[in-house]
């Protein structure tokens, strides 16, 4: 399994729009390859005093902080998919910047790729 991991600062009042681009942005993930991708609204994030979670995206006061993450089978698959994304011949409207915006500061994005080093899974019959 690999993990790419994001945080980002999204206004509060387009809670819904975050939601509709994560939607299409998402599927595209899970056709190249993705095994799962969560979106997380920030509930309980708290502010600390030397860092945290909004800090590390200079959340502005009338934003609100999301945690997500993309799952991947392996790190070949994610960095396949990533290197035809970027390709400049690429094109799928759900990446285009004109039909779904979006609607947050990517500048102030922070991500990064992950190998997991332990996973702990409840027992399910």
């Amino acid at each position: 399994m690999y993990i790419d991991g994001f945080v980002i600062a999204v206004p509060a009042g387009n809670r819904q729009k975050f939601i509709d681009h994560a939607h299409g942005a998402d599927g595209l993930f899970i056709e190249m390859g993705a095994t799962r991708v969560i979106e997380c609204w920030g509930d309980d994030v708290p502010t600390g005093k030397t860092t945290d979670f909004r800090m590390a995206v200079k959340a502005e006061d009338d934003e609100e902080i999301v945690f997500s993450w993309i799952e991947w089978p392996d790190k070949a698959t994610r960095d396949a998919a990533m290197a035809k994304m970027m390709s400049p011949d690429f094109k799928d409207e759900r990446m285009d910047p004109e039909k779904n915006p979006m609607p947050f500061d990517g500048k102030r994005m922070i991500f990064g790729g992950f190998s997991p080093v332990e996973e702990l899974a409840e027992e399910r019959p």
